[in-house]
């Protein structure tokens, strides 16, 4: 049978839907290899929220055109965000390209793959990118051996519409899946040996507001974790990503009753600055962002929480940057991932006014990562000297002679121990912090 290889570019949602389509392909006998040169079909699941990873994929791309000269009947594919936003203009400007299937058409990868492999037609397939497909998926997919982490996606598509933000057209609306659906999903993961689950969402805790009624007083995605949470043999419990208007009293209340819940809640701010939130549709200001941090910290001691930030966004001056900075300071962070504003064709911020010059992008981003660093080694170095649960995830990708794992906070943890240990919760005592990382050695039970 045929072997492929899948490259993904982006966030966790994109991770997810290669796993999908791999298991698509796995289901049907195809063999999934860990390298290009030995594949024959060959797809990049693509993202297009920065203008980095659109030019790291088609420059990827730009160089597998020389497999497709050596080896003409293998198969190029373009999947994701940037199909469904450059949709025809990919074929026309890499010849060798077969395939182009946006987000909504992901479920049938499996098939024009086949279709390709079988006759490799003279002419590229474009998958129907355009069309919006209402229907979720068969979501089970393959484990890796112990594997002890999955992220199950509970919603697709997005109806916040910031102006810099491309995903509602690469997305689609909001629609999620049953709440049954993805317990069962969860129950099934649990009986592979899954321990911890994340629950995915363009903007999570906004789970089925439009299609499911509050219970109680508890929306539809408190209603959701309830759920998982009552999973059999689950250890721990995440989600990603929020939205701060979507923290209501009672997601706050859920954190220290859900005992799976994990010590970590990730929170984008974008700006600290309310005339930039503004100008970026967020809907939320900088004081009312302070407020909800100050209640989740309340809710359960020692909460890791992190965020992103984007910097240097149309019109903002170099006050409005010492707002954000400001903020960040007083939050002091777990940690952070921090942008430079990227233009994304067809979003309003593109044609604002005031565009920022790509120096002081830089110079700004640069200064927010050195005071997210240091938030982020003192966090670390505040574990020096105390034991913690530690979910082993496998060995260490820097060090495959050790193993690694996260916290409930989400921190990583190297530490020596037998292989026997993935997939197991461990507590390690932490003997050094050392940027992101912490390192340590297995308490032995008495």
């Amino acid at each position: 049978m045929p072997k492929f290889f899948i490259k993904t570019y982006g966030c966790q949602m994109n991770e997810r839907d290669s796993e999908q389509v791999a298991h698509s392909l796995l289901a049907r006998g195809y063999e999934r290899v860990a390298h290009e040169a030995e594949a024959d079909v060959v797809l990049l699941n693509t993202c297009s929220v920065r203008d980095m990873a659109d030019q790291k994929a088609l420059g990827k791309m730009g160089m597998l055109g020389r497999i497709a000269k050596e080896r003409p009947h293998v198969v190029f594919g373009f999947l994701g965000c940037m199909a469904q936003a450059r949709g025809e203009s990919l074929l026309r400007d890499l010849p060798h390209v077969d395939l182009v299937v946006g987000t909504q058409k992901l479920h049938r990868v499996a098939d024009y793959v086949e279709e390709l492999v079988a006759s490799k037609a003279a002419r590229p397939a474009v998958a129907p990118y355009h069309r919006v497909h209402r229907a979720m998926d068969d979501l089970r997919f393959s484990l890796a051996p112990k594997q002890a982490t999955a992220f199950v996606s509970i919603m697709q598509g997005c109806n916040m519409h910031c102006t810099f933000c491309i995903v509602p057209h690469t997305r689609g609306a909001e629609r999620s899946r049953s709440i049954a659906e993805i317990a069962a999903e969860v129950r099934d993961l649990v009986a592979r040996g899954v321990k911890e689950v994340t629950l995915l969402g363009q903007i999570v805790n906004l789970y089925g507001r439009h299609e499911f009624p509050k219970r109680d007083g508890k929306s539809p995605f408190v209603q959701l974790l309830e759920a998982v949470h009552e999973v059999e043999g689950l250890k721990r419990l995440r989600f990603t990503s929020p939205h701060p208007i979507g923290f209501r009293d009672d997601l706050i209340d859920a954190i220290p009753r859900l005992s799976k819940l994990a010590e970590h809640v990730h929170l984008p701010l974008q700006s600290g600055s309310n005339k930039i939130l503004r100008a970026m549709h967020r809907a939320y200001t900088a004081e009312r962002y302070v407020d909800l941090v100050r209640c989740i910290r309340q809710a359960r001691d020692g909460i890791a929480i992190t965020t992103d930030i984007i910097v240097g966004f149309p019109g903002e001056t170099a006050s409005d940057y010492k707002q954000t900075r400001d903020l960040v300071e007083e939050i002091q962070f777990d940690n952070a991932f921090v942008f430079r504003y990227s233009s994304r064709r067809g979003t309003p911020a593109a044609a604002m006014p005031d565009q920022i010059d790509e120096r002081i992008k830089e110079q700004r981003n640069q200064d927010l990562l050195r005071i997210v660093n240091k938030s982020a080694r003192r966090a670390g170095e505040r574990l020096v000297g105390h034991n913690v649960e530690v979910l082993c995830e496998g060995p260490s990708k820097t060090n495959p002679a050790r193993l690694m794992g996260r916290t409930r906070t989400n921190k990583i943890v190297v530490f020596e121990g037998h292989e026997e240990l993935g997939g197991e919760l461990v507590d390690v005592r932490v003997q050094q912090a050392n940027g992101f990382s912490l390192y340590g050695t297995p308490v032995l039970p008495t």
